[in-house]
């Protein structure tokens, strides 16, 4: 006899999930025989076809088989297998550990929101009766319902764009690729910041572009710098006007209008990444903002939300959304409708704006953290909450060798080469990075191991024969 009482949905389902709750709690064993669908319909008072569809529902869930004559029964059910997991528990720290802090990962407060609002999600879709649709190909650009969420997503950063001007990607990685695609030829030239993210020199040499850096002050771009740039015919600028990586720079409101002038005056396409750009509480309207019909804004969710979610929203001129829609189908068929439905639901329902919130707070502690242990001159480039900000180094150091010195040491830093668009302006410098270590504990034990490294200066070097 199901407990159909307080349970809400169609009939046919609540006896579904009756049935197992019964099998969960061990009221139904395995191989127990449950009644026809006649006897169960008379039992509860329902129709033989309500009892048929439920029958039919548990099967699909895999709770019941029927054999023909001799009735139905429940499964024995495999135990579930738990989730693969690449978190070890957090290890005893040794002289000998490895502390990363070379990885550009979100830093995750203790008892992470974004599990728990996980686990809430998919519960709430497994209710949901257009979930099979997730599982059907999708348009190229996403389904409108999850670009209408990517427009209430990229608005948090300031821009204003219709639902039909946004394009779901997998991650920022794929915006990217998605507009280089569409705009660009082997042989163009792409100008970016002198020091810019590691991935766009990949995606640059894999489509054979002539990538130029720009050189760069405290606020990032410098103006002359990049008009004298232009002369050589480039087409497209690659930037990070909020914390920039790898140097944490945040452009001010006027040099982003010297830059969106420029920009105007010789034809460019703007590709604008703020990926990390909600963790500042007060930050300048997007460049974007100021050149609305040339340019490309990439609304970040991995950094800011989850890494694991692997989404992102790119904002196009409505002009550019045609072809913009065939690279994105070049680059990946499709974005996972699964992944962009979970994000959807959390944009709708305010969980991403206290996950941002969390992550911001979390961003705040470990800054000042840093501040404590490596004092406030080594993390000077820091304008706000970060998970990474660029540390000068003292004139006998080089990048290279601080870095190869500091894993000796047992902590991993990221030498300036890795962003250098031209190896002939690595500065002595490197990123740290503050959100890979678990906790603020470990990520205390890494500075300390990255002080000494600088109080200690370079090892000596070898006698050679």
């Amino acid at each position: 006899m199901p407990e159909l009482q307080g349970r809400e949905g169609p009939l046919y389902r609540a006896i579904a999930d009756a049935l197992a709750a019964d099998i969960e709690a061990g009221r139904l064993t395995p191989g127990a025989r449950l009644p026809t669908h006649r006897e169960l319909a008379e039992t509860v008072g329902v129709t033989v076809g309500t009892v048929t569809r439920a029958y039919a529902e548990a099967e699909r869930r895999g709770l019941i088989g029927g054999e023909v004559g001799r009735g139905t029964y429940v499964r024995h059910l495999a135990t579930p297998r738990p989730l693969p997991s690449s978190a070890a528990p957090e290890p005893v720290v040794g002289e000998d550990t490895q502390i990363e802090l070379g990885l550009n990962w979100p830093a995750t407060p203790e008892g992470d929101p974004a599990t728990e609002a996980l686990r809430r999600t998919l519960e709430a879709l497994q209710r949901s009766p257009e979930l099979s649709e997730l599982l059907a190909y999708q348009p190229h650009a996403g389904l409108h319902f999850h670009r209408e969420a990517g427009a209430e997503w990229i608005s948090r950063f300031g821009l204003s764009v219709p639902a039909d001007q946004v394009v779901v990607c997998s991650g920022g990685q794929h915006a990217m690729e998605v507009v280089l695609k569409a705009h660009t030829r082997p042989g163009d030239t792409v100008l970016t910041e002198a020091l810019t993210y590691p991935g766009l020199k990949t995606l640059a040499s894999q489509h054979h572009l002539r990538l130029q850096g720009v050189t760069m002050d405290a606020q990032g771009l410098v103006p002359e710098a990049l008009e004298a740039a232009c002369r050589g015919g480039a087409k497209l600028l690659y930037c990070v006007p909020n914390l920039q990586n790898p140097t944490g720079a945040v452009m001010s409101p006027e040099r982003r209008e010297r830059i969106a002038a420029i920009i105007r005056a010789q034809g460019l396409t703007l590709l604008e990444d703020d990926v990390h750009g909600l963790l500042l509480e007060d930050r300048p309207p997007p460049l974007s903002a100021l050149v609305p019909e040339s340019s490309y804004f990439i609304a970040g969710i991995s950094k800011l939300l989850a890494p694991g979610l692997r989404l992102g929203y790119l904002a196009a001129p409505r002009r550019g959304m045609e072809r913009l829609a065939e690279s994105a189908a070049l680059a990946a068929r499709m974005t996972p409708p699964l992944t962009a439905e979970i994000c959807a639901r959390w944009i709708r329902e305010g969980t991403a704006d206290e996950i941002v919130k969390r992550r911001r707070q979390e961003a705040q502690a470990r800054l000042a953290l840093t501040r404590e242990v490596l004092g406030e001159a080594a993390v000077r480039s820091a304008q706000g909450p970060t998970y990474h900000l660029w540390m000068e180094l003292p004139a006998h150091w080089r990048s290279e060798a601080f870095s190869a010195q500091a894993r000796r040491n047992g902590v991993s830093v990221t030498a300036s080469e890795v962003f250098a668009v031209s190896p002939a302006v690595a500065p002595g410098a490197v990123r740290v990075c503050l959100g890979a270590p678990r906790t603020q504990a470990l990520l205390r034990k890494g500075l300390q191991r990255l002080r000494d490294t600088l109080t200690r200066g370079p090892a000596p070097l070898a006698t050679i024969v």
